[in-house]
This record gives structure tokens, sequence and C-alpha cells, in this order.
């Protein structure tokens, strides 16, 4: 039995309203999602999931208490205690080349390390980038990728302050965002939303990643679109996004754990939008395609996942609830959206 998983934050809203968060499971096979409990907090935020590679059935949760390890697809919990218990959790990273190290990111904006499966962790002494952006709320390390041909090659995006790697493992950090604040002179690439610059676009960083296909390439998702490094983050350039789709605020960006050269894009028209796509690129971004029909997106379209057991399974999540799921590679899809009252979603995970 394989499944969907999906995790979100409680919100009340300005009406007085009020969202569901939790962490969700579903059969993909299946038409009702299950909410998780078996160790988890009622009132959890799941911000982030990662699928356990060492152990199958074995998952993952970052949430406002701390990170979880779960067992049985998800139907027990423990959690892993951290140096710090003033932190919130927004990205997990298990080392692509030994999945007893852990790396997770947190706001405020600090990473720590684990290198015997979370029994114990080591913060770890971070850079503090030039275009780190005071918001009114903690910065974050909202996610982090690892060089699938060199583990010990670390990257580390801030929303809002950029991106940082490590060459080492870890064990140093370097500012990568010089260039993304020379490409914030240009006009179409300044944003000021929460604060009193305008390079707050640039540095709004939503995720990373990196390919075999061109191991000193990164790429990067911001507010402003998508952008391509070819030395390893020290220089970028924006992609053509906006000739492909008239969507360009993008929320995430996944490289196919099954084709080096093929990229799935989150884009939408803002943070909390009413409009959202699902594009792919065959080409490692040169052109793109968009992916979702047949079904409206009608929020910002927060993830995307690709199982790595399966290529043709698909899923991504919108914030307000929908979630989408495909078993032939994006050719059909159905409406998983989770119960009514769940919303602002931030994670979906399929095995």
């Amino acid at each position: 039995m394989a499944f969907l998983y999906a995790g979100a934050a409680p919100f009340v809203g300005d009406r007085g309203t009020t969202n569901v968060g939790g962490l969700y499971r579903r059969d993909v096979e299946g038409d009702v999602w299950e909410k998780l409990g078996g160790g988890l907090p009622d009132d959890v935020e799941v911000r982030c999931i990662e699928i356990d590679r060492a152990e199958p059935g074995a998952l993952f949760v970052g949430t406002q208490y701390g990170l979880y390890r779960g067992t049985d697809d998800g139907a027990r919990w423990e959690k892993l205690a951290l140096p710090d218990d003033d932190v919130v959790l927004w990205s997990i990273l298990q080392d692509p080349a030994d999945p007893a190290t852990l790396f997770v990111g947190t706001a405020p904006h600090r990473i720590y390390r684990s290198r015997d499966r979370g029994a114990s962790w080591q913060r770890l002494d971070i850079v503090e980038p030039r275009g780190l952006i005071d918001m009114g709320f903690p910065c974050r390390i909202i996610r982090m990728t690892a060089n699938p041909d060199n583990a010990s090659e670390l990257y580390a995006g801030i929303e809002v302050g950029g991106v940082i790697r490590s060459l080492d493992g870890g064990d140093s950090w370097q500012d990568c965002s010089g260039d993304l604040l020379r490409l914030a002179d240009q006009e179409h690439l300044k944003s000021s939303i929460l604060s009193d610059t305008d390079t707050e676009g640039m540095m709004d960083s939503h995720a990373l990643a990196v390919s075999g296909h061109s191991p000193e390439s990164v790429l990067l998702a911001t507010r402003m679109g998508l952008f391509r490094s070819g030395d390893r983050a020290m220089n970028w350039a924006e992609l053509p996004i906006g000739e492909f789709s008239p969507l360009t605020y993008a929320r995430d960006i996944v490289l196919s754990p099954h084709d080096p050269k093929t990229l799935y894009a989150a884009l939408s028209d803002t943070a909390s939008g009413r409009a959202g796509s699902l594009y792919r690129s065959a080409d490692f971004g040169e052109t793109w395609q968009r992916l979702d029909h047949g079904i409206a997106l009608t929020s910002t379209l927060m993830k995307v996942a690709v199982s790595r057991d399966n290529p043709d399974r698909l899923a991504c999540a919108a914030r307000k609830g929908q979630v989408l799921g495909s078993e032939d590679g994006g050719q059909n899809w159905r409406d998983l959206s989770l119960p009514a009252g769940v919303a602002d979603v931030y994670s979906v995970a399929c095995a």
C-alpha cells in the first residue's frame, strides 16, 4: 500500500474563521484522508515532510514543537529532541549518501545536524547573509538540498534572506546572495511588501534543487520567479518562465528523482493568491509546459511531490486545501482535496 501525506497549520482568518492543521494520510487508491495522531500533538502545525529513504514506512515531519519521526506509515510518532526548544521546523534534509545524517532548518534561521538519525544534534555555525530582510517575523531556513553527486555540498534557502551554501557537509557556510542582490537592481525584479527595501522579492527564497545532469548548477524558486546558477550559487541568471506562464510567483521547484533533466515548478499569482499552476520542464529549465489540467487550482500552489518508487506518481498541494494526484505522470489528475476546514497547507509527500 502506498500513501500520500499532506501537512497544514491551524489558522484564524481576519473574519474569525478557523482552519484546522495537522498531518493527513491517504491511500493513493483510496477516497478518504485520515488525520494522524499516535504521538503527534492535536494542534500540530506541519511545515515539512520527508519520507525516510533508509526505512520503509518511516518519515519525518517538522512542526512548531520540533521534529517528529513516524513509523508504520505514520501510525506511530516519537519526538526527536533538538538542542533548542524555541524553534519552528521549516525544512528537513536527509543526506543522499548517508541516510543516518539529517539536517533540519528552523525559524529563527538556524541549521542543526544529526549523524545518528536524530538521537543527538549539533547546531551549525551558519553565515548571516548580507541580504537578510527584517520582515517583522523570524526569517526561516525554508528549504535545504544537497548535490546528489557530492553530498558534502549543501545549499539552504532563507525566507527572506537569499541563499547560503556549505562545501564541507555543513561545517562552514558562505553567503551566496551577492549576485541575487545585483539582479534586484533590475526594475522587474524589485518588490517590497513588508519591508522598506525593494530587494525583498529577490531575497524571498522558497525552494532549491541540484541535479546530477549539471552538478555545478543550482535552481532557485523565489517570489520573483525561477533562477539558475552555473557555478554553485555564486552567480545567477533568470530562467524564462514568464515566456511560458502568466503566473511567475514560484513557491517550489523539484527535480525528478528518475530523470536529472526533468523539473517541476509550482507557480501562482501571489503568496495568498486565487490561482496556481504546475509546470514541467524536460530540458533543465529551458522550456516549460503546463501540466495541471482538468481541475482548476484556486489558491497558491505550495508544494510538488514526485514518488521515488513510482515515476508516474505525482502530487501537488495548494494553500487552501486542494491536493491533486496523478498515477500516470500528469496525463490525468484526481481531485484529492483535504477535508473541509483544512487549509494553510505547506507540504505534500508521496511514497
